[in-house]
């Protein structure tokens, strides 16, 4: 864990998310009840603060304590610093958000942690052909192609899609993004 923990604080001091809303949670939001969020492995908190703004009381769940000092002190907020691989939800939520992350073990716990009409926001990268290759992204955390989909079949789906995109290193990659409620 404290390898990962210092491997992530370089990463967010070197190579720093954007501080732009993700725009698929910006366009689907309104399919959330306001309420208990929340954001998986946040980071600096670009979401979280849009959430909290928004009157979500937001659990900021992350491992790097670099990521968590730089949300602010809110009373929305619950900041807490967490290894994700040992991390169990063991919360109920009206809104789940998961942006550039994947942990497979957390995807039925979201599931379970859903309150009923509960939302789940979930974007992440995709293996792609000839792009993983070419990309500097660990194929561990690259999920298959609509095992995203496959993963939420439970719920009502609201949105589901695979594009291409250029990621933040100017590499060709490929997203896949859901939005869902549990009914």
């Amino acid at each position: 864990m404290i390898e990962d923990k210092e491997r992530w604080n370089i990463r967010h001091v070197d190579k720093p998310m954007p501080h732009y809303v993700s725009p698929t949670l910006e366009k689907y939001i309104k399919e959330a009840n306001v309420g208990r969020a929340l954001d998986v492995a946040c980071g600096t908190g670009r979401n979280t603060h849009f959430l909290a703004d928004l009157g979500f009381i937001v659990d900021a769940v992350d491992l790097s304590d670099y990521a968590l000092s730089c949300i602010r002190e809110d009373v929305n907020i619950n900041k807490q610093e967490v290894d994700l691989d040992i991390y169990n939800i063991e919360e109920k939520y009206d809104l789940i958000i998961n942006i550039n992350y994947l942990n497979r073990r957390l995807m039925p716990q979201m599931l379970v942690s859903l309150k009923e009409g509960g939302v789940v926001i979930f974007e992440t990268f995709i293996t792609a052909h000839d792009v993983a290759e070419k990309g500097s992204m660990n194929p561990d955390f690259l999920l298959n192609t609509n095992e995203l989909l496959r993963s939420f079949l439970d719920l009502d789906i609201i949105y589901y899609e695979e594009r291409d995109i250029i990621n933040l290193r100017g590499e060709d990659a490929r997203l896949a993004s859901l939005v869902a409620r549990k009914a």
